[in-house]
């Protein structure tokens, strides 16, 4: 299991990629009670730990999201397996699903 550090540091070397999605999107880890808050409204992806405001809100675990960081499984298998829920914007997810893929 990833730990929440090792976890941000995946992201972040995403970095680039992810800049094209322009919301904020946040992960609630559901078997850590943790949260990764990314930020990518800006000229500058923001990526850390945090429980902030965002226009979706991905509940996975630190598993799950390892492997969706790291191209191991697919967002929509994930979702559709239950591995994925998502609150707030459907589109904004559909959005990262598409740079997680790429």
């Amino acid at each position: 299991m990833a730990d929440l550090s090792s976890l941000i540091d995946l992201m972040s070397d995403r970095a680039d990629v992810l800049r094209e999605l322009g919301y904020r999107v946040r992960f609630d880890l559901t078997d850590t009670d943790e949260s990764i808050l990314l930020d990518a409204t800006g000229p500058v992806v923001d990526i850390a730990e945090g429980s902030g405001e965002a226009d979706a809100i991905l509940k996975l675990s630190t598993d799950t999201l390892e492997k969706l960081i790291t191209g191991r499984i697919g967002p929509m298998l994930a979702f559709s397996t239950g591995r994925l829920r998502v609150d707030g914007s459907q589109g904004v997810a559909l959005k990262l699903a598409g740079l997680l893929d790429s």
